[in-house]
């Protein structure tokens, strides 16, 4: 069996088939002395390894094999019992990270979106717990500056005149702050700011239009609304508080490939993500 490259096992009345060297990640767990022979629980019948033991949770056992990084659903709670099947196979590096119950737990990502109308102009400030999604949000929000004579507020085509992209104000890495409309400049001039918001191509003026284009993008980037409120101030800003399940960064194993090794290594924060 040592020389068979693929293996096929029963876990639980589910079917896995993979590589023998995948099993062998680790090479003192039951799994890689299965392939070896070395462990008689596991029996072959029909040329496939039955293992009376939980299928579904088996499925995050390969994963980590295939990818030595822990990446669970966010909905997943049966850590425990994960631990206890990580255990059995005698997958320790993998029991050890599970342990640590509370870094793979996703966490709840709160954002904040204040609005307030001002005469001509729309003021919009955006506060997040995780910075990175202001950082992302960033990338997406561009205001454009010009001037356009006699066509005020509501005008839904951007002057002809070329606009100027702005740099959103940056209170923090958890804020920022941008307003559209337009303001009296001189004479028959007025300042105009646009807003777009990728992927929407559209440069909007009016700060109704932005904030229901701004609202649309959280939605669809996995956040709901929780509440909304006005906060008692001169401005009366609307604020609209979201609510996200955010995926915690995959712990990853470094593997030590030395002869005799036993797969024992340092977990380390992986820099990828699986969803959100």
């Amino acid at each position: 069996m040592s020389s068979r490259e693929v293996v096929v096992l029963s876990v639980g009345g589910v079917r896995f088939v993979t590589r023998a060297s995948t099993l062998q990640q680790f090479p003192e767990s039951r799994l890689a002395r299965m392939v070896s022979d070395d462990d008689q629980e596991f029996k072959l019948v029909n040329g496939e390894f039955f293992v009376d033991r939980d299928g579904a949770l088996f499925s995050y056992i390969m994963d980590f094999l295939r990818t030595l990084q822990v990446s669970l659903p966010t909905d997943f709670s049966d850590y425990q019992r994960l631990q206890r099947e990580a255990e059995f196979y005698g997958l320790y590096p993998l029991a050890n990270l599970l342990s640590q119950e509370h870094l793979l737990k996703p966490r709840l990502e709160i954002l904040e979106v204040r609005f307030s109308l001002q005469e001509m102009q729309a003021f919009f400030r955006i506060f997040g717990s995780c910075s990175t999604t202001i950082e992302a949000l960033a990338e997406q929000i561009t205001v454009f500056t010009g001037q356009q004579s006699g066509q005020g507020w509501n005008s839904p085509f951007p002057s002809q005149k070329p606009l100027v992209p702005l740099p959103l104000e940056r209170p923090s890495h958890h804020d920022m702050v941008f307003l559209c409309g337009t303001e009296y400049s001189a004479g028959d001039q007025f300042v105009a700011r646009y807003v777009s918001i990728k992927p929407d191509k559209r440069k909007l003026i009016n700060g109704t239009n932005v904030l229901g284009l701004l609202l649309d993008t959280l939605l669809k980037d996995g956040f709901r609304l929780i509440s909304t409120r006005t906060v008692p101030s001169e401005e009366k800003a609307e604020c609209y508080t979201f609510e996200r399940m955010k995926r915690a960064a995959g712990l990853a194993i470094m593997v030590n490939q030395t002869p005799g090794s036993s797969g024992v290594a340092q977990a380390r924060r992986s820099q990828v993500q699986k969803g959100k």
